[in-house]
């Protein structure tokens, strides 16, 4: 009867809805109902190492019954097995090109109609330096190449 006359203000709030507040509020009650937390742990360790002698005993009961079976048929394993991986590499490779050569003509086909794609300005950047490094390289060759003609000409005077 006590219960019925509490404050509205004494209720409890609502539990919430989302994942994370219904695991932490399961924790919680994990937690009061646990009788003895070191019991609790000696139990999920040693669950845990006996899964892994499970899985150790089944592997190795497995490699004995089954070694004569692949000892046999190795040869057949080792070059499907090649091939597989072969064809596998081979796909997986033409697949990576095509995707590049998509994008780069995707870009290219974007740059020479003027949309400015990404990387643009560093393309305009280098063909204006090779521009004017070819330049130069002209007007040196015009300055200088008549001066490397007349050298010629009075070392070997008849030529």
């Amino acid at each position: 009867m006590a219960d019925r006359d509490r404050n509205p203000s004494q209720q409890r709030a609502p539990r919430p809805n989302n994942s994370t507040g219904s695991i932490a509020s399961f924790l919680r009650k994990l937690h009061s109902h646990a009788l003895n937390s070191g019991l609790f742990t000696f139990f999920i360790s040693g669950s845990i190492l006996l899964l892994l002698t499970g899985v150790t005993v089944t592997t190795i009961v497995g490699l004995i019954f089954f070694a004569p079976l692949m000892l046999i048929s190795s040869p057949i394993w080792v070059s499907m097995g090649t091939v597989i991986f072969i064809s596998a590499a081979g796909f997986l490779s033409i697949c990576g090109f095509g995707v590049v050569v998509a994008a780069t003509l995707s870009w290219m086909y974007r740059y020479f109609k003027g949309l400015n794609p990404p990387g643009s300005g560093r393309v305009d950047y280098a063909r204006s330096r090779i521009y004017d490094t070819a330049s130069h390289v002209k007007d040196y060759a015009r300055e200088y190449g008549g001066y490397l003609q007349s050298k010629v000409k009075d070392a070997a005077p008849g030529a």
